[in-house]
């Protein structure tokens, strides 16, 4: 369907018969942009669906860029579930030297728990240690050779509910000095660390996704500029009759928005299939470790947006390539 068609078709819901000198009601104006919408949406998804060989491969390019950071970033929401299940008040762990003796030990759990910034503390002897480590690592035979148990014993220090990540850390430091202690171990540091890593790993996938974005762009920005250039009579002719820029530019949007739409959908689809090919290892290996964790995935309305967000950059890579590429071609 051409400009030509479009622009009879829209026409036939305003022209008057009479007079030469006539109005045209606001209502009436109305209707045929409306309908012009119609004709446009219908003769650009017709024109795509006509070329599925490139409008795939056009479709199937926007889906990988849009994937890529859309899967990175499940990834890490994942990794985001699986770590708040760890989580738990911080504890301080109290190694202390091998010649501490037990009523030496249990002297000093008594002392820290009267502290006011310790809510509890517990003595764990390195025969507990031991047999705890023995029951947990599957190494019970190799650790049955052993004549000598090389565990100290320890002392599980919990501060108090309300302390600040700073109280926590000085209170670290100060147990680490007391004579009885080799060495003061702070049990959150480690999520602490995971959670920079998260952080760290959010920015770049932004990073990324700015990048692909932008490819995404360019990409159906040089799809429009062909089919621009392909249909570069029709638009002349538009615009010898009258035809105004708006009406010229309106199918390209719809067909970027197609682009855009189809782009999203193959998105949502590609992360799909990846996650389920990564369930079943995943699974496994969380059966492993005693754990039900089982990966999430986009979700109905995670996808649903992965193909408004293709839609929304098709009519905007649409809108620049038209916008700069339409001010060139002039009737002559």
């Amino acid at each position: 369907m051409s400009f030509r068609l479009l622009g009879v078709r829209a026409a036939q819901g305003v022209r008057r018969e009479g007079a030469s000198h006539s109005r045209t009601g606001l209502r009436d104006r109305y209707h045929a942009w409306l309908q012009h919408h119609r004709l446009s949406a219908a003769d650009s998804m017709h024109r795509v669906l006509d070329n599925p060989v490139s409008s795939a491969m056009t479709w199937l390019v926007i889906g990988i860029a849009l994937a890529l950071p859309s899967g990175l970033n499940v990834a890490l929401d994942n990794v985001s579930q699986l770590s708040a299940s760890w989580d738990s008040p911080a504890q301080i762990s109290l190694f202390l030297h091998d010649e501490v003796s037990d009523e030496r030990a249990l002297a000093l759990q008594a002392e820290l728990s009267a502290r006011a910034d310790v809510s509890l503390s517990r003595f764990v002897s390195r025969e507990e240690a031991l047999e705890e480590f023995r029951s947990l690592s599957g190494f019970a035979d190799v650790l049955s050779s052993l004549q000598d148990n090389p565990l100290p014993h320890l002392v599980v220090v919990a501060p108090a509910a309300d302390a600040q990540q700073a109280v926590v850390a000085a209170l670290r430091a100060e147990l680490e000095a007391y004579p009885d202690v080799a060495q003061a171990v702070l049990d959150m540091e480690w999520l602490q660390r995971l959670d920079t890593m998260m952080l760290l790993g959010r920015r770049l996938v932004w990073a990324v996704a700015g990048l692909l974005i932008l490819g995404v762009l360019l990409i159906l920005g040089n799809t429009i500029r062909l089919a621009i250039e392909s249909r570069r009579e029709e638009i002349v002719i538009v615009k010898l009759v009258g035809g105004s820029n708006a009406f010229v530019r309106r199918p390209f949007l719809y067909t970027g928005l197609w682009y855009g739409v189809g782009g999203g959908l193959f998105a949502a689809l590609l992360v799909a299939a990846s996650l389920w090919f990564l369930q079943g290892s995943v699974a496994d290996l969380a059966r492993l470790y005693h754990s039900e964790f089982r990966l999430r995935g986009l979700g109905v309305m995670g996808g649903l947006n992965l193909i408004i967000l293709g839609g929304l950059l098709g009519l905007a890579g649409a809108w620049l390539a038209v916008s700069r590429h339409l001010a060139a071609i002039q009737p002559r």
